[in-house]
């Protein structure tokens, strides 16, 4: 979490409790939300939550067939401040309920992000017998010491559960890793590192990632520090993850996944990762660059479930916004959504892997009304829209590009807003266009909502794989099997309904759409 928009906050909710001029335009152009999670732009297969605040997702554990998602949230305000860990649930990683808020603020401070896992082999002594631990590590937030100027205004603390994730009990010996001299000391992810039978903790230290260990999850030693000088810089690292990953060999690879903010390449938040070997102390690069895992605008802070069943791929979840507008988007009675969960494989050449993002299969339960068109001949427009059984706007769309040339999707509505979501063959780039998308003002100019976000294509064969996931208010692009993605979202005045196919001359061999149910409708 970017802790400097916190002094913003209350600004921020005093602005968002009077809707500007064109907010409360868009707004009477639409019916009123019959029931709850049903309002205007309320995402309905992404997770988000009841109401008010949430950011970064958190705790992100599998455990008794039940996938646990805790994030960043304030019970009682749209804007960040007064941070607890919210708390949903799901069977299946598609159908969430939110539970009770799970941990709140203390004397050591407000409850920022971390981990979770399960202590099986009760290393730290927290389990019953027949029930291990649930662990979570997080970071205390200080606003006293902030207020004071002092450096160390941020400390890891521990908290567990004996009864599946309900709730939750705060070690008394908090903190459990005391703040080594950085202002920014945080977001700790923790995991179990097998060949050296210890744990192993990835966390931020401003311009770095820094690595403890520890026998029993209480006691951490210092083992390293990885990227003072590699990687971009162009703001705070946070939300670390170090996971393996296979490449299409089976070879497994270790990946470190490391957030910033701001200097993401199309502005604000982002998400870069890092391919390399970690030797049980230190993280290696082998290999060279900045690489990021989604050029969209709005997707930041992901980080993987742990403990997941044998032979489940590696699975990512991230916070659908960014810091630069996050606090101003238009929506109510809650404000911002998760992505939708995706799988994470390596593919390329020795020296040359690439993090490739793919939505999750689970997802399929969703579509309904398939419909396949094939040799769907572009001069011009093509109406996909028409081929769409209902008019929610919501719908997965999957097609291949024979040869890499110029395209373009529009969605759009009868308004005359649009967005544009599209391939650049001179640029040899991809692109999202929501400059004329609904309501676009609703944060200043200068914060770059209504400027297209650009995506280099790293794929070098010349058939394009697309797959276009659209929800109320938002767009995922996967593209080249999810080697470059896109996510951004956008709030019409109502549901962008139409879709349409632009290209010269260009035949696509086969189109398939498919409609999603709402995950909120019972």
């Amino acid at each position: 979490m970017s802790k400097k928009y916190l002094a913003l906050a209350l600004a921020a909710l005093a602005s968002c409790q009077s809707p500007t001029a064109s907010e409360s335009e868009t707004t009477a152009q639409a019916p009123a939300a019959a029931r709850p999670y049903h309002e205007q732009h309320r995402p309905q297969f992404h997770f988000s939550p009841k109401e008010n605040w949430m950011n970064d997702p958190n705790g992100l554990v599998y455990e008794n067939g039940t996938y646990h998602l805790f994030f960043q949230q304030n019970p009682t305000a749209p804007v960040a401040g007064n941070i607890h860990w919210g708390h949903a649930t799901s069977r299946d990683l598609v159908h969430w309920q939110q539970q009770p808020t799970a941990i709140a603020p203390d004397s050591l401070g407000l409850i920022f992000s971390g981990s979770a896992v399960l202590d099986a082999q009760n290393t730290s002594g927290l389990g019953q017998p027949g029930r291990p631990a649930l662990v979570a590590l997080y970071t205390s937030h200080s606003e006293k010491k902030e207020k004071l100027g002092r450096q160390d205004v941020e400390n890891q603390s521990l908290a567990y559960s004996l009864d599946y994730g309900q709730t939750w009990t705060k070690y008394a010996q908090n903190p459990v890793l005391k703040n080594q001299g950085s202002r920014d000391f945080r977001d700790p992810k923790v995991s179990w590192y097998a060949p050296g039978k210890k744990w192993l903790m990835a966390l931020s230290a401003h311009d770095h990632i820094e690595f403890y260990s520890s026998k029993n999850l209480r006691a951490w030693t210092k083992e390293s520090d990885f990227g003072r000088t590699l990687g971009a810089h162009g703001g705070v690292w946070e939300c670390p993850d170090l996971i393996q990953v296979k490449d299409a060999q089976g070879q497994p690879h270790d990946v470190l996944i490391v957030n910033m903010n701001p200097g993401g390449p199309n502005g604000g938040s982002a998400t870069q990762y890092f391919v390399g070997a970690f030797d049980g102390k230190s993280f290696r690069a082998t290999q060279p660059g900045t690489r990021w895992l989604d050029y969209g605008p709005d997707n930041y802070a992901g980080v993987t479930w742990a403990n997941l069943p044998a032979g489940s791929p590696t699975t990512l979840i991230g916070w659908m916004s960014n810091w630069e507008y996050c606090q101003q988007a238009p929506t109510s009675p809650w404000r911002s959504a998760m992505t939708v969960p995706r799988t994470l494989a390596l593919r390329g050449a020795p020296g040359q892997l690439q993090l490739a993002s793919q939505p999750i299969a689970g997802l399929g339960k969703l579509f309904e009304n398939p419909v396949t068109l094939t040799n769907v001949a572009v001069s011009g427009s093509y109406d996909l829209g028409k081929s769409l059984k209902d008019t929610t706007g919501r719908y997965q769309l999957k097609f291949t590009v024979p040869q890499a040339q110029t395209w373009a999707l529009v969605l759009s509505n009868a308004a005359k807003e649009q967005v544009i979501i599209g391939y650049d063959a001179a640029k040899k780039a991809y692109y999202l266009d929501r400059s004329k998308s609904g309501n676009v003002t609703f944060a200043p100019a200068e914060k770059g909502f209504a400027k297209v976000a650009r995506a280099p294509r790293t794929a070098t064969g010349p058939t394009q794989e697309i797959t276009l996931l659209v929800d109320a208010a938002s767009a995922e692009l996967f593209a080249d099997g999810g080697l470059t993605c896109l996510t951004g979202t956008f709030f019409p005045s109502r549901p962008l309904t139409g879709l349409a196919l632009q290209a010269s001359g260009l035949t696509v061999p086969k189109v398939e759409l498919a409609s999603v149910r709402s995950i909120w409708d019972k």
